[in-house]
């Protein structure tokens, strides 16, 4: 028996076959990296935040602060001059994250600004609850008393983050409720957003009591002081926003 040829026609069918079977197969491929990568995401989160337990363990049951007065030392990293990056290994939670005693960065977080093009390096794309965590109202330096939450499973520790710039994000080391606290306690108006929903959507959040979730939002911000589009780079806020939500350990 002769061998029969492929015909243009039986060809180009094996062609469109292949190409079909190679589409599916890169999405597929790019989602389980996409799931894997999320999961990273969630395990630096989750040992953040046991960072963050074993810190105020070893200091009177108080949180780690999220920024010194000098503005040269934040719950990430210090630096010896405001012109020069943030050293991620000498940070004081660095004791407490392991072999690399720095915050790891989140492997979804890519092409974000660097250098000179941003003023916050070394959180890994990663934001402290400054405001009621790693602070208070009436005394921003210092941390919160573990006690002085009582409801730590629907309290805000750290979040994805990034803040929105002219030319794309950056990192930023501070996840922001929906307004300001006065010293007061007092709620005093609009801030911008930095929870980055970069997961499909969603953004993964470490609560006070240590477990790791992943949050829609519900709401994106708008343009921000830095001429940044909040909506565009899925930047925005999630939860509630009476009282300022789960930011806020005494919201009902």
């Amino acid at each position: 028996m002769k061998n029969r040829a492929f015909t243009l026609i039986e060809l180009l069918v094996v062609m469109a076959v292949v190409a079909i079977v190679a589409t599916l197969l890169f999405s597929t491929l790019a989602s389980a990296r996409a799931s894997a990568d999320a999961i990273t995401c969630m395990q630096n989160l989750r040992a953040l935040s046991d960072a963050n337990l074993h810190y105020a363990t070893d200091h009177d049951t108080r949180f780690c602060f999220a920024q010194a007065r000098s503005n040269n030392l934040r719950w990430h990293g210090s630096r010896h001059d405001a012109k020069v990056p943030f050293d991620p290994t000498k940070g004081p939670l660095s004791p407490y994250l392991g072999h690399d005693a720095k915050v790891k960065l989140c492997p979804s977080f890519a092409g974000f600004l660097k250098d000179d093009d941003s003023f916050e390096t070394g959180c890994g794309g990663y934001g402290y609850n400054a405001i009621y965590v790693g602070g208070t109202p009436t005394n921003k330096w210092d941390g919160e008393l573990t006690v002085a939450i009582p409801a730590p499973s629907r309290t805000v520790m750290f979040t994805d983050t990034a803040l929105s710039r002219s030319k794309g994000v950056q990192e930023y080391a501070y996840t922001e409720p929906w307004e300001w606290v006065s010293p007061k306690g007092e709620l005093s108006g609009a801030l911008s957003p930095s929870v980055h929903f970069r997961h499909g959507g969603k953004a993964n959040v470490a609560w006070c009591d240590g477990h790791v979730t992943s949050e829609a939002p519900s709401k994106l911000g708008d343009k921000n002081f830095y001429n940044g589009d909040d909506a565009k780079n899925q930047i925005g806020w999630f939860g509630p926003s009476e009282e300022n939500g789960y930011w806020n350990p005494l919201s009902k």
